[in-house]
């Protein structure tokens, strides 16, 4: 983790295929038979100039491989990005290159060339450690197959961490309480733990609204929750974040970029960015759909859908929305530096009293913090906060 609040500088890189749409995810993901590997290089590599331009001379603290599956790119369209980005934008000494994989013996036959391209951390999507879970999720790989992409990850990277899903259908405390202790036995620095949610635009959905679905109710789902950060804990991965764990020093650098509402460029379909160009900052997106996203970069250079500036009242709803995610919260000086006014004139007095003495939040010299419940309850705090 970077010293004090400063948020870092960073590069999200979307590669948006994946061998099939898994039933949870309502990612911009989609499945392709055939890719033109190297049409989608030099695409990548012209919209990552594209908005070098508007960043020059800014250090860049991390790039992050995300999607989609970017274990499906070829270790040269990773190499090449991370060449190109070293040119245009100066490396931190210390620059955290990440890229999301999953688990399959063939994508984890691929981690020696990710290495040898220059990412030195990778995040699977494990998900879960039995196959019958597995199978429910409509994930590819086996628990066998992720135990050996893990111990491979371990043996490659400097850095790893991989993605479990709880509050999953009939899933016991006592069932959760044993998996993850099975994965704090394959674990490093850092582990991701997501609560499966139900999104309207899903199989999932689809099937809930059916009524052919169902999740533990909000109380279960709260005991796995509270479970989950008492074990954690203990075993000395405390939570930074709300579904995020780590060793002191193994955060996310870039994820901590988002959460601390610093700059980063976002390139690929569907990807946002958030850039503080003279002062002002702006929100950039993508073109989602893959292959207009490829004309349109192949025509002009980038594919911009969105490039709007964000009005002080925005940051302040986004800086509160991520900051507020994180056990460090919000800082003072984020706050006079997005909103150019202090935490209490930039906040409703009677509604951050209301919710401090509720017990949702904490506000001191540092300032603005969620309480454990507070976290457990983000949306509605934020709803209520900012209402």
């Amino acid at each position: 983790m970077r010293a004090g609040d400063e948020p870092g500088f960073g590069l999200y890189v979307h590669w948006p295929f994946c061998l099939s749409k898994c039933p949870y995810c309502d990612f911009n993901s989609h499945v392709r038979t055939a890719v033109d590997h190297g049409r989608w290089r030099a695409a990548l590599l012209g919209e990552l100039d594209h908005y070098a331009a508007d960043t020059r001379g800014r250090e860049l603290t991390s790039i992050f491989f995300g999607g989609g599956t970017p274990s499906l790119m070829e270790p040269a369209t990773v190499a090449a990005v991370i060449e190109r980005a070293g040119k245009q934008w100066r490396f931190a000494t210390a620059i955290e290159i990440t890229l999301e994989a999953n688990p399959t013996s063939v994508e984890a036959g691929k981690f020696a060339g990710f290495r040898s391209a220059g990412v030195n951390r990778v995040s699977l999507g494990v998900q879960a450690l039995n196959d019958a879970d597995l199978k429910f999720l409509g994930r590819h790989h086996s628990a066998q197959e992720a135990r050996a992409a893990i111990d491979i990850a371990r043996r490659h990277f400097e850095r790893y961490s991989f993605d479990l899903i709880y509050a999953r259908p009939g899933q016991t405390a006592a069932a959760w309480r044993a998996e993850l202790a099975d994965a704090l036995n394959l674990a490093g620095d850092h582990l991701s733990v997501y609560q499966l949610t139900i999104e309207p635009e899903t199989a999932f959905g689809a099937a809930h609204r059916r009524g052919e679905l169902h999740v533990p109710g909000e109380d279960d789902a709260g005991a796995l929750f509270e479970l989950t950060q008492e074990l954690l804990e203990a075993a000395g991965r405390p939570a930074y974040e709300i579904s995020n764990h780590a060793r002191p020093g193994g955060e996310s650098r870039h994820n901590l970029t988002y959460w601390r509402y610093g700059d980063y460029v976002g390139i690929g379909p569907g990807a946002h960015g958030r850039l503080t160009i003279g002062g002002d900052k702006i929100a950039t997106r993508q073109h989602r759909a893959p292959e207009a996203w490829l004309g349109a970069v192949e025509a002009a250079g980038h594919a911009t859908r969105q490039r709007d500036s964000v009005a002080a009242e925005e940051r302040l709803a986004e800086l509160m929305m991520m900051g507020l995610r994180t056990v460090d919260g919000v800082p003072r000086s984020r706050i006079i530096a997005e909103c150019g006014r202090p935490l209490e004139a930039a906040l409703d007095a009677a509604r951050l009293r209301r919710l401090i003495d509720g017990g949702f939040l904490v506000l001191d010299d540092a300032g603005l913090r969620a309480t454990p419940a507070g976290r457990q309850r983000l949306n509605a705090v934020i709803a209520d906060l900012l209402a």
